[in-house]
């Protein structure tokens, strides 16, 4: 994979001010009540704000947009910010744009003309159809009606995903200076489809991902799956999901910032064909809340995790070098 030239500065082709789409902010921040810990958490999938650009341009409705959506992640780690952590959380769906991808991952050919040469279009996320700007929300089921232009995608990764990703890096910062460390915890769910190689017996409730020991401390991950299958969970690690951009990018523990993702099997807690919650919702808000405590309580800081990639920065975003393979995430 050829390496990927810089891109260009914030709001060099498109701006917020010359976009005729009403905005919304793009995130919403829970903020912390009570006495703080060092923990910050992340739900970039459950945005379920769909513009009207998105649902004119698409071959499919609201309800069919919404099946790549982490519907009601907020909501199920909602105790968080009762317990002295942030929850950062997306308006807009990922359908739209996704938080939880490198800023310039798209396939060219969703564009009616060619993409710049800093575009990575080479991605196994872009292969399957998941990238920043999707081009499927499920396998096989295409958004859009026809080619957009590049200048719509950089709007949106301009006005959305950069804002995001500023929001998190300043949590984690502000959280880091208080502590000497930050503990992020991604939050996510699976599609029950997505677990049928596990069996019909056998597939896990949650999957932990910690980018196979690089993106946080043993500790963190030792103790997280200890407590939820004391809770009554099936849990995994890394299979199939290690932790996607999110998780990798912000994972740096020999800094003092350690990640973990957190995915949850759907139909645990809602109907997956129309969205409706079920009574398990409640439940497991209850246990993410126990979860958050537990951690919030734990020494973490006994076991070191494995060497990671180099990272590098630019316009206040940090960015991997590419890579050519990488572990998926939802």
């Amino acid at each position: 994979m050829q390496k990927q030239a810089s891109p260009p500065a914030p709001h060099a082709t498109a701006s917020p001010e010359a976009d005729p789409i009403p905005m919304r902010p793009p995130y919403e921040i829970m903020a912390p009540q009570g006495a703080p810990i060092p923990f910050v958490l992340s739900s970039p999938h459950s945005g379920s704000y769909y513009p009207d650009e998105l649902l004119a341009q698409s071959r499919l409705d609201q309800r069919m947009l919404r099946l790549s959506e982490d519907s009601y992640v907020d909501e199920i780690f909602g105790l968080a910010p009762t317990l002295g952590a942030p929850l950062l959380k997306a308006v807009y769906s990922r359908a739209y744009v996704d938080p939880n991808r490198e800023p310039f991952e798209l396939d060219p050919e969703m564009f009616a003309e060619p993409l710049p040469g800093y575009i990575n279009s080479r991605s196994d996320r872009v292969a399957i159809g998941f990238g920043t700007v999707a081009r499927e929300v499920a396998r096989g089921i295409s958004i859009y009606r026809g080619k957009l232009h590049y200048a719509e995608a950089l709007s949106r990764i301009e006005r959305i995903y950069f804002p995001y990703h500023r929001a998190l890096e300043k949590l984690l910062d502000e959280t880091r200076a208080r502590f000497g460390q930050a503990i992020l915890i991604d939050c996510h769910s699976m599609p029950s489809s997505g677990l049928a190689a596990f069996g019909p017996q056998g597939s896990p409730d949650i999957v932990l991902g910690d980018r196979f020991g690089q993106s946080c401390r043993a500790g963190l991950m030792v103790e997280a799956e200890a407590a939820l299958k004391a809770l009554g969970y099936k849990v995994v690690r890394n299979h199939p999901y290690a932790g996607g951009f999110i998780t990798e990018q912000y994972g740096r523990p020999a800094d003092g910032i350690h990640a973990l993702q957190i995915e949850i099997d759907r139909r645990l807690y809602m109907d997956e064909r129309t969205l409706v919650k079920l009574p398990g919702l409640d439940r497991l808000r209850q246990d993410m809340g126990r979860l958050i405590a537990h951690l919030a309580a734990c020494d973490l800081t006994t076991a070191k995790a494995r060497p990671r990639d180099k990272v590098r920065t630019y316009a206040g975003n940090r960015r991997v070098e590419p890579r050519e393979k990488r572990s998926h995430s939802a």
